[in-house]
């Protein structure tokens, strides 16, 4: 019994340290302002009771692979971002609840980078995976009318969907002919083919 309960122990630290938790009573950014997760683990549950972002605000996560966001009370204005990244080239995926009590327009950037062919760099990245659950006794959410208000997008776009080939090719054979090393000469002798990452997925659905 003792070596059952031992193993659980262990077994729930593991899952506690792969993951960081945070709870804000308050956030609110003004015009523009931006602000950025970057510390802690690749995955992330913030619950923010109340959020405030004023007109082109943004809330930037980077090197997290996955965030749960949970919003008790939500006032966002005009073109507000949320957006993030594995730091590989991959897109955050989220999974947002939010209580919206008013709402201008909210894009959720969740689209692959594209690789930078010939260097240290990661393949073209996977769009993410977005799951939007909005509190149906506040605002309901638009994603058709973009000049309208309550308006939702999403972008869950593949990285490397705007390569040129032609254009890859010369800039390898760039790197190569400028490197005294030949092929040696390209971090890791990476040479990646182009193709495009996978496309995300987005569901915007009411709480359960």
């Amino acid at each position: 019994m003792k070596y059952i309960l031992s193993i659980g122990l262990m077994m729930c630290s593991l899952i506690g340290f792969s993951q960081t938790t945070e709870h804000i009573t308050k956030l609110e950014l003004g015009k523009k302002e931006k602000k950025t997760f970057s510390k802690g683990d690749s995955t992330m549950v913030i619950k923010i009771d109340t959020l405030i972002m004023k007109d082109k605000a943004r809330l930037d996560f980077f090197a997290k692979k996955d965030v749960k966001l949970e919003i008790g009370y939500a006032e966002i204005g005009n073109n507000v971002v949320i957006t993030g990244t594995d730091s590989k080239n991959n897109a955050t995926n989220f999974d947002i609840s939010s209580n919206f009590q008013q709402l201008g327009s909210l894009f959720i950037i969740a689209r692959g980078f594209d690789a930078f062919n010939g260097t240290r760099t990661f393949p073209n990245g996977n769009g993410g995976k977005v799951t939007l659950a909005y509190n149906d006794k506040g605002i309901v959410p638009q994603t058709k009318e973009k000049n309208k208000k309550n308006y939702v997008f999403v972008d869950v776009q593949p990285g490397g969907l705007s390569v040129n080939p032609s254009s890859e090719i010369r800039q390898i054979y760039s790197r190569i002919a400028m490197s005294p090393g030949g092929l040696r000469g390209l971090p890791q002798g990476q040479i990646y083919s182009g193709s495009p990452g996978m496309e995300g997925k987005v569901e915007i659905k009411p709480m359960n």
